[in-house]
């Protein structure tokens, strides 16, 4: 059986008529901050974009990734928006014990077409998607940096505002951050690396920066990077900081962190603020790098 949502809610999260239910409802839940709010919003924007092929090329993959963001924050139409993927089998396998988990989610946040779409798709599953699990424990980087002005205040909220859309622990970003420009935006290194994220012109075109003194822009752009580089390395952090700073190809060409004493410096620096050597990753954003296995067949691992 196929189900039906009703475009006008959600796209509008407003009481609307829905034909296929036959009622009014309303099919958002009141989030509690004014902040969390915009956040959300955002997320679910940008996941109905990539869904629904509106500005973006059509992509389920990523529009699955930000809805269980969203879900994960507590936000019950991305909750219910996923379990109808699920329930319909909208770009990923079927599957209905993982729709009435997530049906069952906003549902109980009184979200009423959530109510309704329960009894189309029986028992929930037990387990838990991996999407909806916790970053790594202290993941807030509080130990990473301590901001000193407001405008170091600015940085760190930004970070933990836009790292959860991609999938990146603020703590790692932070380090990154710390380790590169000590949350200056308008640090300029000798090789021309800018910004917060000392992002070179290369890879700011390779992220569609434009502006790369812009703190939002830089970040988005290392936050990008940091989520292919993750991918990449399958989450681990020793080669993705090892890249970050000498680039994949490097790291691919030693078949590990590269005999740099700049580099081997860097890896240990956010290490040691990271406090993790490895981080999860979204295998769906690139194929892992060819050399993978022959560093963890020279690492012994």
């Amino acid at each position: 059986m196929k189900f039906f949502r009703c475009p006008a809610v959600v796209r509008r999260g407003a009481l609307v008529f829905c034909g296929v239910l036959g009622l009014a409802m309303p099919v958002a839940a009141e989030v509690p901050r004014e902040a969390d709010a915009e956040r959300l919003a955002t997320l679910r924007k940008e996941a109905q974009a990539h869904e629904h092929g509106e500005g973006v090329p059509k992509d389920y993959a990523r529009a699955v990734k930000l809805y269980c963001d969203g879900a994960r924050l507590g936000d019950a139409e991305a909750q219910f928006n996923l379990g109808w993927m699920y329930a319909n089998g909208r770009g990923i396998e079927r599957n209905d014990a993982r729709a009435a988990y997530f049906f069952n989610l906003a549902a109980k946040q009184g979200h009423v077409q959530s109510q309704k779409m329960q009894r189309f798709v029986g028992e929930a599953t037990a387990e838990v998607p991996d999407c909806m699990r916790a970053l790594p424990p202290a993941d807030d980087g509080a130990e990473v940096m301590v901001p000193r002005s407001e405008a170091q205040k600015m940085v760190v909220g930004l970070v933990h505002q836009l790292a959860p859309e991609y999938g990146v622990s603020p703590r790692l970003a932070l380090a990154v951050i710390r380790s590169e420009s000590n949350f200056n935006p308008a640090a300029l290194s000798n090789k021309n690396a800018q910004g917060l994220m000392q992002l070179i012109p290369d890879t700011s075109a390779r992220f569609n920066v434009k502006k790369p003194f812009d703190p939002e822009q830089n970040l988005r752009g290392g936050l990008a990077y940091l989520r292919w580089l993750l991918a990449y390395f399958e989450g681990d952090v020793s080669l993705v900081a090892a890249a970050y700073n000498a680039g994949e190809g490097a790291v691919n060409r030693y078949r590990g962190v590269p005999p740099y004493a700049e580099t081997r410096g860097y890896v240990q620096r956010i290490i040691s603020l990271f406090k993790r050597d490895d981080h999860p990753f979204d295998a769906r954003i690139t194929t892992p790098s060819p050399e993978l296995s022959r560093i963890r067949l020279t690492r012994g691992g």
